[in-house]
């Protein structure tokens, strides 16, 4: 539960209304001169796999991170910079759509052989 504001302050937002803004941003419909984006500093990228029940390998692979960066982050030698935050809190919050938007960007690969696993550093 949020405190209530000081008489006088602006009002605090709630999620809800904080969802509403990044859908319309995400839409085009936002003024981005008024809008920000809260990212996190820390996101737990471990809980974020394992909600979606995938290996350290099958999450690297499904949305395009090198298997030890992933490593990196989850043992805490390293963490996400924005754009990667980024990434993992839509992870956390849409994963078919991340899914679905990188499946287009994959190439067809010729039966019997593997395909190639882009990764970003």
């Amino acid at each position: 539960m949020r405190a209530s504001p000081k008489l006088g302050a602006k009002p605090v937002p709630s999620r809800q209304d904080e969802a509403a803004g990044a859908l319309r941003q995400s839409r085009g419909e936002a003024d981005l001169k008024i809008y920000r984006v809260h990212v996190p500093a820390e996101v737990n990228v471990q809980k974020i796999r394992k909600k979606l029940g995938l290996s350290q390998n099958e999450f690297a692979s499904r949305f395009g991170i090198a298997p030890g960066t992933l490593r990196d982050w989850e043992q805490e030698r390293k963490r996400p910079e924005g754009p990667a935050r980024v990434l993992l809190m839509v992870i956390d919050k849409e994963p078919e759509a991340v899914r679905r938007a990188l499946e287009r960007a994959r190439k067809p690969v010729a039966a019997g052989r593997k395909a190639p696993i882009a990764f970003m550093e």
